[in-house]
């Protein structure tokens, strides 16, 4: 292998500017999802999507020992392909968007919005100005985990004066002042309003929000999920939506993802659906790929990596 450091990419060059800019001496070398790679194709290091790719374990032998996801949430990596390579994601890099979308959600459902927007035809409504709507102030709000993402959401809830309470695996005191760090889930939703799920999905999370989990909280509960939609079973939640234990569900995340069509998700009165997109926001790209540009430069220093996997952990 040459002097020179090289990207096997499967991310679309197009997206690699800010690598360029700050590294113009790396050659960056585009490689196909699936398939067989180019016979050139060797690089030390590997950037890839969040779900890596069919052809991983092939990259893998091109003298590979960095691998950096292009993304967050890395349930659905192959970790079984990377052997003793060193891997990164994109943590933490959509936590501003992210947080930005549970506030209007959060917002939507207090205030009743679209439904309190009004037009004609078909008829004007029969009363002006009155209205019983809700507000965030001095309301509840429970998050389920609480990485980059979460704490972002609790410092936009600080702001809007809602009381905040967290649960995150590792425990310890909050990083964000004002919030109330709790030790059990079930504790964590008895007395919400809202519950923002923003936790990695694991084995020991799949499916942890369900009927019974559910059934501690106090009814009118708002669910949201901004991270995976195997953290919920469906079905556990329908129960509660339809016994009113939770009033609305407003997920952006859920099982399988596309949903088939005629799913109940698409129906159910209860349930606002949006398709995985709370991430988007101005310069959302480039934010995720500051995180591989700021690696990189560590990697030709020696330096330790930011945003290392714990493959036992699946985060």
């Amino acid at each position: 292998m040459s002097d020179v450091l090289r990207v096997l990419s499967h991310v679309p060059l197009g997206l690699l500017e800010p690598v360029r800019a700050e590294h113009p001496d790396v050659e960056l070398v585009e490689i196909p999802e699936e398939g067989p790679l180019p016979a050139a194709a060797q690089g030390e290091i590997a950037l890839t999507q969040a779900w890596g790719s069919p052809n991983m374990a092939e990259v893998m032998t091109r003298g590979v020992r960095w691998v950096h996801a292009y993304g967050t949430g890395v349930n659905d990596f192959p970790f079984d392909t990377l052997g003793d390579a060193t891997f990164t994601c994109s943590r933490g890099a959509s936590s501003v968007p992210i947080s930005e979308w549970v506030m209007a959600v959060l917002l939507a459902a207090e205030k009743e919005l679209p439904q309190r927007w009004i037009s004609a035809p078909p008829q004007p409504p029969e009363r002006w100005n009155i209205a019983f709507l809700g507000g965030l102030r001095g309301r509840t709000l429970a998050i389920l985990g609480f990485g980059g993402i979460g704490q972002a959401v609790a410092q936009r809830a600080l702001a809007f004066d809602m009381r905040v309470r967290a649960l995150r695996r590792s425990g310890g005191a909050s990083p964000v002042p004002g919030v109330e760090m709790v030790a059990d889930v079930e504790a964590l939703v008895a007395d919400a309003d809202h519950l923002v799920l923003a936790l990695p999905l694991t084995e020991a999370t799949h499916h942890l929000v369900d009927a019974p989990l559910l059934s501690h909280a106090k009814p009118g509960l708002h669910v949201v999920n901004v991270s995976r939609g195997g953290l919920i079973d469906q079905e556990g939640l329908r129960e509660a939506l339809d016994e009113g234990r939770v009033s609305l569900a407003s997920l952006d995340c859920v099982e399988p993802e596309p949903l088939p069509a005629g799913h109940w998700l698409f129906e159910h009165p209860k349930v606002r659906l949006s398709a995985h997109i709370s991430w988007s926001g101005p310069g959302a790209l480039e934010e995720l790929i500051a995180p591989f540009v700021e690696n990189l430069g560590r990697f030709r220093r020696g330096e330790p990596l930011l945003g290392v996997v714990d493959r036992e952990l699946g985060y």
